[in-house]
């Protein structure tokens, strides 16, 4: 009878341990997916969008653009592996398209465009052997390129908008991003 009891007991200090090993009755709440409200909050987005008005301002206050010319948009490449980019690279280009656009600027989507270097899973990279033929191609006043930089704690990023003819910096603007769990998985790292 005693064997039976202590055996009980046991089975069920064992069987406590591995339902709170899995996050079962530890009494801490279980994460919760996130809210409509926690994407509306997110500053990834407003932060690349800050710093498409940033490179607007720059060139408007030289006064190289001109809004009935379009613009290029290169896919942010890796800056250790400049041919390499992630779904971040793609999304902050997106996010710096569509400022601009809604700024009024034409801007020219390039994934239904011919000749451009589109690498499976990379996106529109613009190598500079090719910004001054991609530019030509559409009458392009100016390409916006950007590389980006992870470290354990940010990704740095870096944008710069260039006149093709002669591959001037009209204009450039430098940002980060702190590194969390969406940017890594963005980044490809887990």
């Amino acid at each position: 009878m005693m064997k039976r009891l202590a055996l009980a007991c046991t089975a069920a200090v064992a069987l406590s341990a591995c339902s709170n090993m899995s996050g079962w009755n530890t009494g801490a709440p279980a994460s919760a997916a996130p809210t409509w409200k926690d994407a509306q909050a997110n500053e990834f987005i407003p932060a690349n969008q800050h710093a498409a008005d940033a490179l607007i301002a720059s060139a408007n206050a030289s006064g190289f653009l001109d809004k009935t010319r379009p613009l290029i948009i290169a896919t942010l490449a890796n800056i250790d592996a400049l041919e390499e980019s992630s779904t971040f690279g793609r999304i902050v280009a997106e996010h710096v398209s569509g400022q601009f656009s809604r700024a009024g600027y034409k801007m020219v989507e390039m994934k239904f465009r011919d000749k451009v270097f589109i690498k499976q899973n990379v996106g529109e990279l613009l190598l500079t052997r090719e910004i001054k033929e991609v530019a030509q191609n559409h009458s392009a006043q100016a390409v916006i390129v950007g590389t980006y930089a992870a470290s354990d704690k940010f990704v740095f990023v870096n944008l710069k908008l260039i006149r093709p003819g002669d591959n001037i910096v009209l204009g450039t603007y430098d940002y980060a991003i702190p590194m969390d769990r969406t940017i890594k998985a963005l980044l490809g790292r887990r």
